[in-house]
Order: C-alpha cells, then sequence, then structure tokens
C-alpha cells in the first residue's frame, strides 16, 4: 500500500480531525490524545458523511440506572441516524458484530524519514499544443 502524507501533527489538534481525500476517498483523520486513527466517511449503515458528525464519550451501563462515561471522545456518532462507531477501530456500537467502518493504518512519522524516499510518484500525461518564443536574459 502506499503512503500519503495528510497532515504535518500539528494540524490536527488533540480531539481534532482533518477531512482528506486520497485516491478519490474521504477519510477523516482523527487525533485522540496523541494517537491518530483514519476512517472512511461514509456510514456501513445508510452511506452517510460519517466522519462529520459529533466525537462524543462512550457510554456504558453495569446495571440499570447505573452509568458512567468512559472513553471520552472516542466515539464517532453518525449524523442522520446516530449510530456510533469507535473512531480506534470502526466497531459499531449499535450492531458491534455485523456492522464496522473501515480504518486505515496511521503512522507518523519524521519530516526527515520521508524526505529520503523511496517515492513513487504520480505522473500525469502532458500536451504541448503550440511552441513558443522564450527570451533568456
Amino acid at each position: 500500500m502506499a503512503k500519503h502524507v495528510v497532515a504535518a501533527v500539528g494540524e490536527i489538534p488533540p480531539g481534532g480531525r482533518k477531512l482528506v481525500t486520497i485516491r478519490g476517498r474521504e477519510i477523516g483523520v482523527f487525533n485522540l490524545d496523541g494517537a491518530f486513527y483514519a476512517l472512511v466517511n461514509r456510514c456501513p449503515h445508510q452511506g452517510a458523511a460519517l466522519c462529520t458528525g459529533a466525537v462524543v464519550s462512550r457510554l456504558e451501563a453495569p446495571l440499570p440506572g447505573e452509568y458512567r462515561l468512559a472513553q471520552a471522545g472516542a466515539m464517532l456518532r453518525c449524523p442522520w441516524h446516530c449510530w456510533e462507531f469507535d473512531i480506534r477501530t470502526g466497531q459499531s456500537w449499535c450492531d458491534p458484530n455485523d456492522i464496522k467502518a473501515r480504518t486505515y493504518n496511521v503512522s507518523v512519522e519524521p519530516g526527515e524519514a520521508l524526505a529520503k524516499g523511496p517515492f513513487a510518484a504520480e505522473t500525469v500525461s502532458v500536451a504541448v499544443e503550440q511552441e513558443y518564443v522564450v527570451v533568456e536574459l
């Protein structure tokens, strides 16, 4: 798989997100307390722009009437039907056995390492339609 540089670490603050498009795919990149995660921007339930939804805490209830907030800011709520997904794993909280949002591997790499390559450049075909007069000074 090809790697794509999508942001400097400081561009996505803790609790923040950035939407990017890579090879025609919209992807949300999230920073959870310094760890970065990426999810496809499409809810597997009915196709909403998942990564534009609210980032919320997970609610746990060990007994009826007894609840607590856990994993602060680790859940992503779909803007259409409020289905919730774990940002770290893509796992659905509404249907954990069958529904999962697509996740992508994310790494943080120093600029020095990226500058060394190897690089796989994307090429674009170019055609010259006319000739030009060029003056060099």
